[in-house]
């Protein structure tokens, strides 16, 4: 058997393993170790094992990792979420679909201090899915607008997968995560603006709130929310200017956060502990699934199929956009079934060599990839997204309610990915400002 077709099997191998529910650290670094003993030998294949995960735990600009969840943990158990959402919602309630419009700017102002997209649906799912589904609004919209929104975790910076993005493709992550800001907000805005649209078609979809805030109670709800620009501006604000780099902005905003908690006079020893056993968690999490995937890497390189399958594309005319197609067509398919941080580990090790082989932009193609793993976050049937959202309601929604209201999310994420590979300085004018 040739390289290529054992590199070929192990791919293969993954995802029957996936489907079997095999835990991905496990099935990436098992398939990977085999694979690399049947190409070259017992010894190199244990010598990998030695030497790979720690040179991988060791890179520095991980370091930002469990900096970035310590954020985003310390922001929501000192209640700086709730704080962000009430003033959203006393700002635009009287808007059709008001309350829906305010997660979904909440969400998103969130996803600038989380780093997570399956930590901005939890925290936002607990705070505003009840609050809408009180003033009746449809249970597929209060869902839905939560579990779509709360993807923005992963592309509005800071974001974990652009740092593992970074790493794997070898592109400075600082440019990476400014370059999520405007795809960021355009995205918030379209769902915005779509929301608007069909609660005015149907005014069924979000009736009427009771709730008639003056204006003094609004201007003193900002007075609630200045950590969460202070925390956005300390870490983008850094990272624009070139203060501080990927890796010194997470200990910056983990340091601003634990401030700001203390300043309120949240930082209790129970805010401290959660906010700490929840990093160690999601760190823990992160790394075993990005070592399986540096080990697959390895693998996947030492079988010479990524080559294989470029030229592949040369000798069937694949150029240009038909390989980035290609490639979204992969992504939005292995989306369906793979969470995803396992998704992009999975699938970078064969697609970075396509993409770099054509020619395009790896920090333009790093914003693709995030969307692409966004939108395999709310399509079933394992959008990991939409079952965060419906752990959080329990039995108040039904599974497929939630699914039906993330139809026309899809539709707006679709639209994005459009205008981003229709006009690429969307996501790269504010990389090329940079100094």
């Amino acid at each position: 058997m040739s390289d290529v077709a054992i590199g070929g099997m192990g791919l293969g191998v993954i995802l029957v393993l996936l489907a079997l529910r095999v835990p991905i650290a496990i099935a990436l670094t098992g398939v990977s170790l085999v694979g690399i003993w049947a190409l070259l030998g017992e010894r190199p294949a244990l010598g990998t094992l030695r030497t790979i995960p720690y040179q991988f735990v060791a890179h520095w600009s991980l370091s930002a990792i469990p900096m970035f969840l310590l954020m985003g943990a310390v922001a929501y158990h000192a209640g700086i979420v709730s704080a962000l959402y009430s003033a959203a919602r006393l700002w635009l309630c009287k808007l059709p679909g008001g309350l829906a419009i305010a997660s979904n700017f909440a969400c998103a102002g969130f996803a600038a201090a989380s780093g997570s997209s399956v930590a901005t649906s939890s925290a936002m799912g607990r705070i505003a899915v009840p609050e809408m589904l009180r003033y009746r609004y449809d249970p597929g919209l209060s869902t839905g607008v939560v579990a779509a929104a709360g993807t923005l975790g992963s592309l509005i910076p800071p974001s974990i997968l652009m740092i593992l993005y970074g790493t794997f493709a070898e592109a400075s992550i600082g440019r990476l995560m400014i370059a999520g800001i405007i795809p960021g907000i355009l995205t918030a805005a379209i769902y915005a603006v779509m929301i608007w649209i069909r609660c005015v078609s149907n005014p069924k979809l979000a009736p009427p709130v009771d709730i008639s805030p003056t204006w003094g109670e609004r201007f003193r709800s900002l007075a609630e929310v200045w950590p969460m620009p202070l925390l956005i501006l300390g870490v983008i604000g850094g990272l624009y200017g070139g203060y501080v780099t990927a890796t010194e902005a997470g200990a910056l905003g983990a340091f601003l956060a634990l401030v700001i908690a203390a300043l309120y006079r949240r930082l209790t020893w129970t805010v401290f502990t959660d906010a700490i056993r929840d990093t160690i968690n999601g760190t823990a999490v992160i790394f075993f699934v990005s070592i399986g995937a540096v080990l697959l890497s390895r693998f996947i390189a030492l079988s010479g199929l990524p080559g294989f399958i470029v030229d592949l594309f040369d000798a069937g005319g694949l150029q240009g956009y038909a390989v980035v197609l290609f490639c979204g067509l992969v992504f939005l398919f292995l989306g369906m079934f793979l969470d995803p941080i396992g998704l992009m580990l999975i699938a970078l090790p064969v697609m970075l060599p396509i993409i770099d082989q054509s020619g395009f932009d790896l920090i333009w193609f790093g914003i693709l990839t995030i969307k692409f793993v966004e939108i395999g976050l709310i399509t079933p049937p394992v959008g990991l997204s939409v079952y965060t959202i419906k752990s959080v309601v329990g039995d108040q929604v039904a599974l497929t309610a939630i699914f039906r209201g993330i139809g026309w999310f899809l539709v707006c994420e679709l639209l994005v990915v459009v205008l981003i590979v229709v006009f690429p300085d969307i996501a790269l004018f504010l990389p090329g400002l940079m100094r």
